[in-house]
């Protein structure tokens, strides 16, 4: 399992923030642990494992002065749930962010996260 392999430090995320796909604004799931290079989704669908997408994720105003960041992510692993049937998890990993977004992505990090162990 991809998770295993993690080097980086990962928190669970404490807000109901929904991950969207730019393009159609359909929302791929809800963020359910963050890191500083990528996150895990909770899904009611699979996603391609290695699929590129352009994402958006709305901010709240103690994040950022603007209201929501557009960035490149890739998809690394999707598996079931193992305790929700019909529920997918998906690891994300960010390709690319503005100097302003890694900020706004730090401070989700530090804010919204709680450490997992």
């Amino acid at each position: 399992m991809e998770s295993d392999r993690r080097k980086q430090q990962r928190r669970r995320f404490t807000y109901y923030m929904p991950v969207v796909d730019a393009g159609t604004l359909k929302v791929l799931g809800y963020l359910s642990d963050i890191s500083l290079v990528g996150f895990r989704v909770d899904s009611d669908m699979p996603l391609p494992v290695n699929s590129h997408l352009r994402l958006r994720i709305d901010l709240a105003p103690e994040l950022a002065a603007k209201t929501y960041m557009i960035f490149n992510g890739r998809i690394r692993w999707c598996e079931m749930d193992k305790l929700q049937p019909n529920s997918y998890n998906i690891g994300f990993e960010v390709e690319s962010l503005s100097r302003e977004d890694t900020a706004i992505f730090q401070r989700m990090f530090e804010q919204c996260g709680v450490d997992i162990r």
